[in-house]
């Protein structure tokens, strides 16, 4: 299992119930985890002090009960495998979120230093990077913390604003990112008619989703089309391709069979895994969904 095990900010501190309790720099969430099916006691005082507290609804979505949470605040990330402290603004918002997913620290770590080893092998290099369906810009921040050229596609336009402001208060604005809102398919084909290439592609895929003009995208169909297509983009040696998903049906395995499929011509290496955050009450590790990683 990958395990994001570098965070100082963050920590999953117990689970019980369908529900994880959460440190997030100074305030303590409830939010619900359908991987959480135990029902431990929950003698953790945060249970009954958090700052607030997100309530499933019986018929899908749910409601944000505040206590004593301001409607911004900031956490950082240090990793070791770069030196710039990435600072990220979070929001309670839609659907349980904050605008942050810790566990994927463990990918930052893991591409950062190939990244960086890169980048110290060969100082006078350009490593780009394509991190698509983007979101608010952690895997982003993190890549260009270490050395590399990112561009950044998210059908959002709220999305990419979020992660410039994360970019701004990580202090690496001036670093060379593009950012682009767009229907990730429909760039890729651009990107591959326009003869651009890539040497590391992340992308971090919905399960559903739709695009600025209505593009329906269901990952069940879509994936194995798309990465494909992104297969085109890479240069004649990548640096690595890295697939998220969160979607039960796409097991490690599954990710395992597509990047092997589709990449087996540059002779890579691949490893899929789950990824993890530790839990602090008891030493145990919350899986949060898969990772496909291919490198050279």
């Amino acid at each position: 299992m990958f395990i994001a095990q570098n965070w100082k900010d963050y920590e999953v501190i117990d689970t019980s119930d369908k529900e994880k309790l959460e440190r997030w720099g100074d305030y303590i969430l409830v939010r619900p985890d359908p991987q959480v099916i135990w029902n431990t006691p929950k003698t953790n005082k945060g249970w009954k002090h958090m700052n607030a507290h997100y309530h499933r609804s019986a018929k899908g979505g749910g409601d944000w009960e505040f206590f004593d949470l301001p409607k911004q605040w900031q956490i950082s990330y240090n990793s070791p495998s770069f030196d710039t402290p990435l600072i990220f603004n979070l929001k309670p918002f839609s659907f349980k979120h904050t605008g942050l997913f810790p566990e994927q620290a463990a990918n930052w770590d893991w591409f950062g230093k190939l990244i960086s080893d890169a980048k110290a092998a060969d100082p006078e290099r350009t490593i780009k990077v394509l991190n698509l369906f983007a979101y608010t810009g952690g895997a982003t921040l993190s890549c260009a913390a270490a050395g590399a050229a990112v561009t950044h596609v998210d059908a959002s336009k709220g999305m990419v604003t979020w992660a410039k402001e994360n970019a701004a208060s990580s202090g690496l604005s001036d670093k060379p990112i593009r950012w682009i809102v767009d229907d990730c398919v429909k760039f890729v084909e651009r990107e591959i008619r326009r003869g651009n290439h890539y040497d590391a592609i992340i992308m971090d895929p919905p399960s559903y989703g739709r695009g600025p003009k209505g593009e329906i995208w269901k990952i069940e169909d879509a994936i194995h089309p798309l990465v494909s297509k992104c297969a085109g983009l890479l240069t004649d040696k990548p640096l690595f391709f890295l697939i998220n998903s969160y979607t039960t049906g796409l097991q490690p395995a599954v990710l395992s069979y597509l990047l092997n499929t589709e990449l087996k011509k540059f002779n890579g290496h691949v490893d899929s895994q789950e990824v993890g955050l530790p839990v602090t009450s008891n030493g145990l590790v919350l899986p949060c969904g898969a990772s496909g990683r291919f490198y050279l």
